[in-house]
Parts: structure tokens; sequence; C-alpha cells
């Protein structure tokens, strides 16, 4: 006969909790782990941050994930709020390739992808990396591949101004709290993107 102790209720708590942890520690990425990843450098982030501030009008915990053509157009792209508390890279995967299935079809069968996303995220605090902005660029790299995309710039918008992480560049406007300034040349375009912005643009031009 063998004789021994059952764990307590608090000590199981604890170990799930670490293994939770390590789990979460697991799905983000470091600022020199990004960089090194081989993201493709956008030619004008200036544009395309002017460009989505202009769009989606985003205050902190808004996140802005859009798609761009090979020639850095906006092909799509879809605002939307920050909902989990918890910063995990899982939970913003699924969060972003929701709302990529809602705008644009997927490339899975394209044998190199030609489109690439791009994240900006609106937040609190200054422009240092932080785990939530890790928790972001591995949830932005995981559903770029599972919607055969290729995976582009992470963003941040904060009271600074905005910067692109790994890139070293950034601006102070817009910023997360300066009001959007709209391009003379391009009437900003609806939320949704994609095929039904054309239809609207083509419909607005009659």
């Amino acid at each position: 006969m063998t004789f021994g102790f059952a764990p307590s209720t608090s000590a199981a708590a604890s170990a799930a909790m670490a293994v939770d942890s390590a789990s979460r520690l697991a799905r983000m990425l470091e600022p020199a782990e990004w960089a090194s990843a081989g993201i493709p450098l956008l030619r004008n982030p200036r544009e395309v941050v002017n460009g989505l501030h202009v769009r989606h009008r985003p205050t902190p915990a808004t996140a802005v994930v859009a798609v761009l053509d090979p020639d850095e157009r906006l092909t799509a792209s879809a605002s939307f709020s920050r909902r989990s508390s918890a910063t995990d890279g899982w939970v913003f995967r699924n969060a972003l390739l929701s709302q990529l299935r809602r705008v644009i079809p997927h490339d899975l069968r394209r044998r190199t992808p030609v489109r690439t996303a791009v994240l900006l995220y609106c937040r609190e605090g200054d422009a240092r990396w932080t785990e939530e902005d890790g928790a972001w660029m591995w949830g932005l790299r995981d559903a770029c591949t599972l919607h055969g995309l290729r995976c582009g710039a992470y963003i941040t918008l904060t009271h600074d101004g905005w910067q692109v992480l790994g890139e070293g560049r950034g601006g102070r406007r817009p910023n997360a709290t300066s009001a959007p300034t709209a391009f003379a040349e391009e009437p900003p375009i609806p939320r949704m993107g994609g095929a039904a912005s054309d239809v609207l643009r083509r419909a607005a031009a009659r």
C-alpha cells in the first residue's frame, strides 16, 4: 500500500497559472526577433499611417489591420477595439484573422503571397516596446500565414506619435490624441475596404 498527499488546490492553481504564463510568453515576439524576420519595409510609412488615421480615427485600445497591394495601395482595412484583457498573441491572432476574413478573400491558393497586411495599434503609454506589442506582432504574423498574406509592418500610435517597430522610423503626428487631417487628393473611403469600397467610390463619382 502506498501513501501520499494529493496536491493542494492552491498548488494546482499556481502550476496551471505558470503553464498559462509560459504559453503566453511563447506567443510573443521580441523587437530583435521581429527585425530579423524579414518584414518588408514600407516605402512611405507616413502616408500609410496618415491614410489609416483618416479612415479609422483610432483611439487607445483600437487596432487597424490593413491589406496593401504590391504597389502599397490600400486594398482593404478594418478597425476594432481590443476586448480581451489578456495579453495573448493567440487571442490577438484570432481577432485579426476574423477581421481579415470579413473584408478580403484569402490568398492561400497562391504559392507566394502578393498582398501584405500591416497593423496599426493605438495604445496608451510611450513608444517603447511592450509585451502587448510583442503579442500583437505574433498575432499579426500568424494571422497572415493563415490568410495567405505577407506579414508587414507593425505600427504603434501613442501620445508620443507613431512608430514602425523594428525599423526606428516614426513621427510626432498623427498621435493618439490628434485629429485626423484628410488628404486633399484622396477622400476617405469606408471602413470595410475591399470590393465594396470600389463600388461605393464609383457610385459617389457619378
